[in-house]
């Protein structure tokens, strides 16, 4: 049996456009036809921006880098959901066979306090930067890569801190949530080390700073509901968030005791 032959798309794209951070901002509609539904939707805005620049148009701002789902740097509301929707998948590797002939997308950049538009879907997610700078380094002198089992670490604790670890920074978490909340990102990072031998000398310091830090940059509190763990393209759990909590507990009521052994 021969397949039909994959149909190419004609898609109404409603896109905002935003000069500035200063200026007000507004949807523009596009139309574009032809798609191949084997390109990628950020394939698909290279599309439209060479369209738009053939036109004598500005084209449109949009994130990108390496494009592997990896970097963290991609990332826009379509029609809704952070990422699009496909679960644990990233914008850059979601594909237009998701969509059909005929759909009206609707793009939109993060919406978050804290990560203020720059221009059209680009969003300034540096206060991510400043709560990792917050948490501080690793004081361990990690020098060359140890023997294999030279650390013994249970196959659990790997596995958990791997887990942590995915967290590619690209803010859905925040954009998917209601009250833009940094929790599920923060957790990932406090659980990562806290996991692991290496992580121990600051992992009180670490927890009480990056909290503290996640409150300056205007991120909200949790909202229990579950939306970040929903849009998480690296699929960070939401137990990451139990276990920051008690990390944080803990680190305070044992601010005063710690720091007395600094001293």
């Amino acid at each position: 049996m021969i397949a039909s032959a994959k149909q190419n798309l004609n898609l109404t794209l409603k896109v905002w456009r935003q000069a500035n951070p200063s200026a007000p901002g507004r949807f523009e509609t596009y139309e574009l036809k032809g798609i191949s539904p084997d390109v990628s939707f950020l394939e698909m805005l290279d599309i439209l921006n060479q369209q738009l620049i053939m036109q004598g148009e500005e084209a449109v701002a949009f994130d990108h880098d390496c494009r592997e789902g990896i970097c963290g740097t991609c990332g826009v509301m379509i029609n809704g959901q952070a990422h699009g929707p496909e679960n644990e998948t990233t914008t850059c590797q979601l594909h237009m066979r998701k969509f059909k002939t005929g759909d009206t997308i609707v793009i939109e950049p993060w919406r978050a306090r804290a990560f203020p538009v720059v221009r059209d879907l680009v969003v300034d997610r540096t206060a991510f930067d400043r709560v990792i700078q917050a948490g501080g380094y690793v004081s361990i002198n990690a020098g060359n890569a140890p023997d294999a089992n030279s650390v013994p670490i249970p196959k659990t604790m790997q596995d958990k801190a791997m887990d942590a670890a995915a967290c590619i920074g690209c803010g859905a978490c925040v954009a998917a949530c209601k009250n833009a909340s940094a929790m599920l990102f923060v957790s990932a990072k406090v659980s990562h080390l806290a996991h692991l031998p290496q992580g121990q000398p600051e992992r009180p310091q670490r927890v009480m700073a990056m909290v503290s830090k996640m409150d300056q940059e205007g991120f909200g509190g949790c909202t229990n509901t579950g939306e970040c763990e929903a849009a998480c393209p690296a699929g960070v759990k939401l137990s990451n968030i139990a276990l920051l909590n008690r990390e944080y507990i803990k680190a305070m009521l044992t601010a005063d005791e710690t720091a007395s052994s600094d001293e």
